[in-house]
């Protein structure tokens, strides 16, 4: 029954997300609100923006649509027929509804930020205010906090904010060709619901769940050629819900080993966003640019410009990712050898993106297809 669940939520989101995408892209078109080719991206042709109306919508309704149905039919002492594998995991959830209207109050606010940024171009530290605002927000109020055996309140929230802000600007620098942020958001969100399945967090893993089919529901008219964008209105929500899930996933307490090498779990996991927001942002530096002002210097492009086109590019960072995701659950599983073995192996997975950036051999001068954002 558990099983079912999990498939209705995930088709449902994946369902209610295509529907929306696609009408929020016919509504972009007729309202002007699209990106024009320019010299900082990589398209050249007009495609409607707001893609990430859709995703936040999608899930803002569907985490709404859950907790009322939890709170209404599912509270303890109704429709107890569904057995106990879906009731007793309902008590904990209506406990932490009032942490739910948070997340979904945080969302909401990124969202708006993003539009506003979207539509009239926001300075880099004003964005910067309202994410660490937010953030704070989120990890103080909605106990988004990370775990790493520090009990001190102000240390374990300074990091949680840090994070927080870091995975979301990672996931806008992502958002630089067709399908890359979404997807690759995607992947990592599955292998954290893995973790958060093994470990019984029902609602961790609800929440998995419904983001990502609000994903997959965009990425079917965001995949290359990308017939929509996200915009930042998107890419800031993606970032946040994928900080929010590796912060609230427990990792040590299903260690099999007993190690606490799993907690480091969310940082392979994230291996691929972080590298490719730490490279552009020193290269931005040692070109005396600003790191917030978007180019066509993330590695993506780089890949692009040395043979790939954007299908291929893609691919090739999910599978990366995917890679480094599948290393990430061994740490449940491995003592301190086996830990050093799948830190080792993401560096490797690492450098074969930086050998096939800057070493492969560039074909001719070609019109470019997708575009930069980040």
């Amino acid at each position: 029954m558990l099983l079912i669940l999990a498939l209705c939520i995930l088709v449902g989101s994946f369902v209610l997300s295509a529907i929306l995408t696609a009408l929020v892209r016919r509504r972009s078109l007729k309202q002007d609100f699209v990106a024009r080719p320019a010299a900082d991206r990589f398209h050249q042709s007009v495609i409607p923006l707001g893609g990430g109306i859709a995703i936040t919508w999608t899930i803002v309704i569907t985490l709404l649509a859950a907790a009322a149905t939890v709170k209404f039919l599912l509270a303890p002492g109704h429709l107890d027929f569904l057995g106990e594998s879906i009731t007793i995991h309902t008590e904990g959830f209506l406990d932490k509804l009032n942490l739910l209207m948070v997340i979904v109050g945080c969302t909401l606010a990124l969202h708006l930020v993003g539009l506003w940024d979207d539509k009239k171009h926001l300075g880099a530290f004003v964005k910067l205010f309202f994410q660490f605002a937010i953030a704070t927000a989120a990890a103080v109020f909605a106990d988004i906090r990370v775990e790493l055996f520090i009990e001190n309140k102000f240390i374990t929230t300074a990091l949680s904010v840090i994070w927080i802000v870091m995975i979301m600007n990672s996931f806008n620098f992502l958002d630089n060709m067709d399908g890359l942020s979404a997807g690759i958001a995607a992947i990592a969100a599955s292998v954290l619901l893995f973790a958060a399945a093994l470990s019984g967090q029902f609602f961790v893993g609800a929440m998995s769940l419904i983001f990502i089919g609000s994903l997959l529901g965009f990425l079917v008219f965001n995949f290359p050629p990308a017939k929509i964008f996200m915009g930042d209105c998107g890419s800031l929500v993606i970032g946040f819900f994928v900080a929010l899930l590796t912060l609230k996933t427990t990792y040590y307490q299903q260690a099999k080993s007993g190690e606490i090498y799993a907690v480091f779990m969310p940082l392979i996991v994230m291996a691929v966003p972080l590298y490719d927001f730490i490279s552009v942002t020193i290269i931005r530096l040692l070109q005396g640019k600003s790191p917030f002002v978007g180019d066509t210097q993330h590695f993506s492009h780089r890949m692009k410009r040395r043979g790939l086109t954007d299908t291929q590019t893609a691919l090739t960072l999910y599978l990366a990712t995917l890679c480094t995701g599948i290393g990430a659950i061994f740490l449940l599983q491995v003592d301190r050898f086996g830990a050093i073995l799948v830190f080792l192996q993401t560096l490797m997975i690492l450098a074969i993106i930086a050998i096939m950036e800057m070493t492969s051999k560039q074909k001719p001068e070609q019109k470019p297809e997708a575009r930069a954002q980040g």
